[in-house]
């Protein structure tokens, strides 16, 4: 209380017993996968498509990022991250010559020659690479014998203490090859074993990038959280809502990653939705598999369980704007859109389903009702075209097995209504921890919740059916106020949608289904 000393008329500013809850974001989407340029080791924010194309560039052949990100503002999306991920054959820059080396190393281009034998850097390899031949050190060595001393800008990185030119186990070439991640060495042809080469220290060339169909393995999908790298980046991202890695089939038909590779990226992505309890990874299946596979895929090999996930069948036909051609895309991206227009429409309780997808010319596959019925139920949802409809997006499950979270509206209304509570509380942290402070945590709950019951987010005539909030003593005892913890219980009725509609018919004879006036 401030101190009047002397007579007057005085105001004062004071707290409202409650603070309301404002509802957060849930359409906030984010995308990993190839560019054309852009950064490679943050999550970049993306408004529109004009945005992305002048931050990472315009449609890349082979590559699903750009017309997944094009999809999902085409839908309706209006805000999301993009990650950009090395594919490995972005040219690595080149270091500086000579920097780090030996003042007697000799700069070369392509194949760099020791005595007979050539030498490269791997693809891939960055920094400067140069390799050192010297003597074997000890008493005595056999006057064969010679050490090679492989280093990374100036550093020594790999040392073969003892190594020959003779036909055996020890061979130079055959040891490097077989234990070095930095360089590889050519013999020459059959015949005599070549000479010892002199002692010299080479700079090997640029390494080339990974050519197409080289090794991309799904820790580059992955990433770190420290170098806010690949998935691992988008931790730092409070208010993404959905996850998707469109490239991630790009690499699967470009070779760069195998089947099991596909699955190990996408186990980690619902790995990430399940860390943060905060979003949704959207998944595409592989191209090119018929309703049979889809389901033999899903059932055998991608056994996923998880309420923070949904998969999507089949890809679907779009126009690229710039050329005009058609081609597939997985479904993703657009998905993706879906959601944020079908959050803006109705609200994150309705089902993102029976909604048109935008930009889609036609589907992979044709669909029928017996290979939907097939795959409804073990949580593949299903986008068919329909006549005078267009093409529509006709399922809304999750991947999980537990029936409480088999619908994906279910999900994602508790991903908002947490999160909005937990933002919308923060006051509450070092009240006076007593029964005023639980009324008014209760009070300010409670409301928010009216709201979202007359938004038609909870099930119930009244707000008693659709939800309670308790904050008493009975969940603050004595032992818990002295631990500091303040306790408050709430539950909540959600809609589930009308996923099976039945009308029943029957027959009246004459007279028995009249109405009296």
């Amino acid at each position: 209380m401030p101190s009047y000393l002397s007579p007057g008329v005085y105001v004062e500013e004071v707290q409202s017993g409650s603070r309301p809850i404002e509802g957060v974001g849930t359409s906030v989407a984010a995308f990993v996968g190839f560019a054309r340029r852009g950064p490679f080791d943050e999550p970049t924010l993306v408004t529109n498509w004009s945005q992305f194309v002048s931050r990472f560039g315009d449609f890349v052949e082979g590559t699903y990022l750009a017309a997944s990100v094009y999809g999902f503002f085409a839908n309706g999306g209006g805000t999301c991250y993009v990650v950009r991920v090395d594919d490995g054959t972005t040219p690595a820059p080149a270091a500086a010559a000579g920097e780090g080396t030996d003042p007697r190393a000799v700069e070369a281009a392509g194949p760099t020659a020791i005595g007979a034998y050539s030498v490269v850097a791997r693809p891939g390899v960055t920094g400067t690479i140069t390799v050192e031949i010297a003597d074997v050190e000890g008493d005595d060595p056999p006057s064969d014998a010679f050490r090679l001393i492989v280093k990374r800008n100036g550093k020594a990185v790999e040392t073969y203490p003892s190594v020959t030119t003779k036909r055996s186990k020890e061979n130079v070439a055959t040891r490097v090859n077989a234990a070095s991640a930095l360089v590889e060495i050519t013999e020459p042809g059959t015949g005599a074993a070549p000479a010892r080469p002199e002692a010299q220290t080479v700079t090997l060339a640029p390494a080339p990038p990974v050519p197409a169909g080289g090794p991309l393995t799904p820790e580059v999908y992955v990433g770190d959280a420290d170098r806010r790298s690949g998935l691992g980046g988008l931790e730092a991202v409070e208010d993404v809502t959905a996850v998707a890695v469109p490239d991630l089939m790009s690499a699967y038909e470009r070779g760069l990653l195998d089947l099991d590779g596909v699955l190990a990226v996408q186990q980690g992505l619902i790995a990430h939705c399940e860390l943060m309890g905060d979003r949704v990874a959207v998944l595409d299946p592989p191209p090119g598999l018929s309703p049979q596979e889809v389901a033999v895929w899903r059932s055998e090999r991608a056994g996923y369980d998880s309420k923070y996930a949904a998969l999507y069948y089949p890809w679907i036909d779009v126009a690229d704007p710039s050329t005009g051609r058609v081609s597939p895309v997985p479904p993703s991206g657009h998905v993706a859109g879906i959601w944020a227009r079908n959050d803006d429409q109705r609200g994150v309780h309705k089902a993102p389903a029976n909604e048109v997808v935008r930009g889609a010319v036609s589907l992979r596959t044709q669909l029928t009702k017996g290979e939907h019925d097939r795959l409804n139920p073990i949580g593949v949802n299903c986008i068919r075209a329909f006549p005078g409809r267009g093409i529509r997006v006709w399922g809304a499950r999750t991947l999980a097995s537990d029936p409480a979270w088999r619908y994906l509206n279910v999900r994602r209304l508790f991903n908002y209504l947490e999160e909005s509570i937990l933002a919308g509380t923060q006051w509450v942290v070092f009240e006076p921890n007593d029964d005023a402070l639980w009324a008014r945590i209760r009070r300010t709950v409670s409301a928010f919740l009216v709201n979202e019951w007359r938004k038609g987010a909870l099930f119930g005539l009244t707000p008693d059916e659709a939800f309670y909030v308790k904050c008493d003593r009975e969940t603050n005892p004595p032992e818990s106020v002295d631990s500091g913890h303040v306790v408050c219980e709430i539950g909540v009725a959600p809609v589930r949608p009308a996923e099976f509609v039945v009308f029943r018919l029957s027959q009246l004879t004459s007279g028995t289904g009249a109405v009296d006036e």
